[in-house]
């Protein structure tokens, strides 16, 4: 079966842990894609007055409209959402059984085992040390393997923070269309779905590596222009103790705010060999609420033997690339694009905006003598060049746009498809 069909995997419950934008979303996909007849919800509290209150907020959405709307077409007219039954706890969205958990917010007290429940992505970006045993204070991923799980997809990047502790044996993070089978279902219990700016810088880099490799990408830098999330403060508010980036708490509307990103740590677990590359990320939030933007700037370092790296050689790799991706994670795009075209795009990873791609050429001039060493030498030069012998080596820098909708359209999108892959191999077994 391929795990991007819209076949159900009949014999395995969904566990959804968290109900915020990135687990409300994966509810719409999995119920768009019938990959599961039933869904297992833990919200962890009571939400509103009753369960007619959760269903309120699944079947509608400030960003992406109506679930029906998103199911069938803004023509269609019937009822999304039947059979609120508040005594069980269950609901349909167009025929999938949605069960909702309101009582445990700490994974090692919601009883996967009791509701049949094999697998579950985690969405509250709570839980990401994996290194943290399941009876930790303040929860841990691992409560979930104790209550019942098999497996557990993170919905964000890991952060272990005891920098000394390595990453556990079982566990493992993957992106979908670049290292998808570095998952083994017999060794790995715990997978992080990195983050929705290294899914898409990932399938940036990842062409450009096939063709240049990391001998000739010399540096690159990238800055995400990105919208904001659930973690910003609508309004001015008063940092919590021991914060030290004060502008997370100023207001995302009427604000460009500069943050940071750990998509340069989390692009190397994934494409190994951009430890070999020096690569510096950065990140702006804008006042957006979805579909975002990355610059991607690298310098390659030319070939005199081949041809010249010019615009039209960049975009030929993506347009090549993009062809030969029969998911379509990659786009390739001659169109003039905004942000708002972008939202909602199924499946895209990543949309090469190649009306932008720019090159400059120039020939960098090397001081041979003041040069550490030479490749495969371990010794310091005691002979050679001279004081004032120089190097002229051609460098060309390219400027490469590629979008991606943060929420639904690139990361949950593909977090399904990572998901719907290792309910696979479950059934498999």
């Amino acid at each position: 079966m391929n795990s991007t069909d819209n076949s159900t995997i009949k014999e395995i419950k969904l566990g959804v842990n968290g109900l915020g934008r990135i687990g409300k979303l994966t509810v719409w996909r999995h119920v768009a894609r019938k990959t599961f007849d039933e869904l297992v919800v833990n919200v962890g509290r009571e939400v509103g007055a009753s369960l007619d209150d959760v269903a309120h907020y699944l079947e509608r959405d400030s960003t992406y409209g109506s679930l029906l709307a998103y199911l069938r077409g803004h023509a269609a007219k019937e009822e999304v959402v039947q059979d609120v039954n508040e005594a069980e706890g269950t609901l349909l969205l167009d025929g999938v059984r949605i069960k909702v958990l309101r009582k445990h917010r700490n994974p090692k007290d919601i009883d996967w085992r009791e509701h049949g429940v094999r697998l579950v992505v985690d969405t509250t970006g709570q839980f990401l040390d994996p290194t943290e045993p399941a009876d930790a204070a303040k929860g841990s991923v691992r409560g979930h393997l104790e209550c019942g799980a098999e497996k557990v997809i993170v919905s964000a990047p890991f952060k272990i923070k005891d920098k000394a502790q390595p990453m556990p044996r079982d566990a493992v993070t993957t992106i979908m269309g670049i290292n998808e089978n570095d998952y083994d279902p017999r060794v790995h219990c715990i997978i992080s779905n990195a983050s929705c700016t290294t899914t898409c810088l990932a399938h940036m880099i990842k062409p450009l590596m096939e063709v240049f490799g990391p001998r000739r990408i010399l540096t690159a830098s990238m800055a995400t222009v990105h919208a904001v999330t659930g973690s910003q403060a609508v309004l001015d508010r008063l940092p919590k103790s021991g914060a030290s980036d004060l502008r997370k708490n100023r207001a995302i509307m009427n604000n460009i705010i500069l943050t940071t990103t750990g998509a340069a740590n989390t692009l190397a677990l994934v494409i190994p060999e951009m430890k070999e590359i020096g690569f510096i990320a950065e990140s702006v939030r804008i006042p957006t609420a979805t579909g975002s933007l990355i610059i991607l700037v690298v310098n390659l370092q030319e070939d005199p033997a081949g041809d010249p790296i010019r615009r039209e050689v960049i975009n030929r790799i993506y347009r090549e690339a993009a062809a030969r991706d029969p998911r379509r994670y990659l786009n390739y795009s001659e169109k003039q694009n905004v942000s708002s075209d972008i939202i909602g795009f199924p499946r895209a990873a990543a949309v090469i905006e190649a009306n932008e791609t720019h090159t400059r050429t120039a020939e960098v001039n090397i001081d041979l003598h003041k040069l550490c060493a030479i490749a495969g030498s371990s010794a310091p030069q005691t002979s050679g060049p001279t004081s004032g012998d120089v190097a002229r080596i051609a460098i060309t820098q390219a400027v490469i746009y590629g979008w991606y909708d943060n929420e639904l359209g690139s990361y949950v999108n593909l977090l399904g498809d990572r998901t719907a892959s290792i309910a696979e191999s479950l059934g498999d077994r």
